[in-house]
């Protein structure tokens, strides 16, 4: 026999006010934690309030530490779309699926996806394949005369 879930009102609750349940740890799931833990306590023996700091200070740190990864997350990100852009107009070397490397002018960029692709010679090619970039420029200038 299924239970049904009870509302804070007292009625029970339907599909539409069921909430999913969370899969990561937050600071919403640490404070009902602790909201929970103090109220469930023995009176006669209360929470140590050395304890319940840690605990805040442990939630301050896990917040600080989930911010850093998501912009550490974004720089790595806009550090490859540079990248990507950056190799516009070069000679750059990729291995194809046949494992031949193929040297090729970069025309465009996609962001499309996860991973920028770079299109070389109309082949698009994602970024993390390219082996190797050379200067398309100082290809085509002859060497000065040397001093």
């Amino acid at each position: 026999m299924p239970v049904e879930a009870v509302a804070a009102s007292g009625g029970i609750a339907t599909a539409a006010t069921a909430r999913a349940p969370k899969q990561t740890m937050d600071s919403e799931v640490f404070m009902h934690l602790l909201v929970t833990q103090l109220r469930n306590q023995d009176p006669s023996s209360p929470m140590d309030t050395n304890e319940m700091i840690a605990q805040t200070t442990q939630l301050a740190s896990m917040e600080q530490l989930t911010a850093m990864a998501k912009t550490d997350e974004e720089n790595f990100s806009l550090q490859m779309r540079i990248a990507a852009a950056a190799l516009i107009g070069q000679s750059v070397t990729y291995t194809n699926a046949e494992g031949v490397s193929v040297t090729g002018t970069a025309k465009s960029v996609s962001y499309a996806g996860g991973v920028p692709t770079v299109n070389i010679n109309g082949e698009d090619v994602l970024l993390d394949q390219v082996s190797g970039v050379v200067d398309a420029q100082a290809d085509e200038t002859p060497d000065a005369p040397s001093a």
